[in-house]
């Protein structure tokens, strides 16, 4: 499947046994993000949903580092953009900011479930990143850093608006005031991350299974629990349940339910139709 998607600059595709497998790789350059990578991976995360090529996407990286966040070469052209008249600039400016917001919204907006694998340091951008997957896990070297304070600028890709859904506020406040770094340990203890490994192998064997335990479920549960999640995370209690009863009544239906169930009787795994292609 991964054959009929176009060739990548900033990352590889590979799709075996409904796993889609996104890797960044830039490794000499630390998968920092150039400007192909803000249109490549919402365009190859929304092109495998499209075409329900894959039940699970896994995003992982090359090399020591996870990702050094917005390559220098993208803050260049912004700071060559700040001229001209104010009002029209600052217009343009929030176009691109938008622009660049969509990248990581693709990683929410999908239907299927994107588990992160982070080893060495996830620098500014890619905190952003992560923070818009479903579930994240790292290496015991692994490193979490809000960059862009550090650099004069407010984090402006996600992770102020994520992040405080993932950690406690005071945790998150003092991470982006101070632009230190946060490690695996400390992510872990504040729930930022699901799991810790002693290395990228034994990591990546280790997400891949949990990916293989997702995509033996019914495609149709998956994408309704992420549906529903996402939902209540932006919504009162009482409009959640409220949309959950909705959602239910169109999208519980009996096919998904009856092959389960034969399935854990016949002690096999059950097959599923996928989701419709978009």
């Amino acid at each position: 499947m991964a054959s009929d998607f176009p060739i990548y600059k900033t990352l590889t595709l590979e799709v075996i046994d409904n796993i889609a497998h996104i890797t960044l790789s830039r490794p000499e350059q630390l998968n920092s993000m150039i400007t192909e990578f803000w249109e490549e991976l919402p365009a190859c995360v929304s092109a495998i949903d499209a075409e329900s090529a894959a039940r699970v996407i896994v995003l992982s990286s090359s090399g020591k580092h996870f990702s050094a966040g917005m390559d220098l070469s993208v803050f260049k052209n912004m700071s060559a953009s700040f001229n001209g008249e104010p009002a029209r600039r600052a217009e343009a400016s929030r176009r691109h900011i938008l622009k660049l917001q969509d990248a990581f919204n693709a990683l929410e907006e999908c239907r299927i479930p994107v588990l992160a694998a982070v080893q060495g340091g996830a620098i500014g951008g890619a905190v952003d990143m992560l923070c818009a997957c479903d579930c994240r896990y790292s290496t015991k070297d692994a490193y979490f850093c809000i960059k862009e304070t550090s650099l004069g600028m407010t984090a402006d890709v996600g992770t102020l608006q994520r992040l405080p859904h993932l950690m406690s506020q005071g945790v998150v406040r003092e991470l982006a005031y101070t632009g230190r770094n946060m490690s695996a340990d400390e992510a872990l203890s504040h729930g930022f991350i699901n799991q810790v490994f002693d290395d990228h192998d034994s990591m990546l064997k280790g997400v891949f299974k949990i990916a293989a335990h997702i995509a033996i479920n019914s495609p149709m549960a998956v994408a309704g629990c992420k549906e529903m999640l996402n939902y209540a995370r932006d919504n009162k209690v009482s409009e959640s349940l409220n949309y959950m009863a909705t959602w239910q009544s169109g999208m519980l239906q009996m096919p998904d339910v009856q092959e389960a169930m034969q399935a854990g009787q016949e002690k096999r795994h059950p097959v599923f139709e996928p989701l419709r292609k978009k």
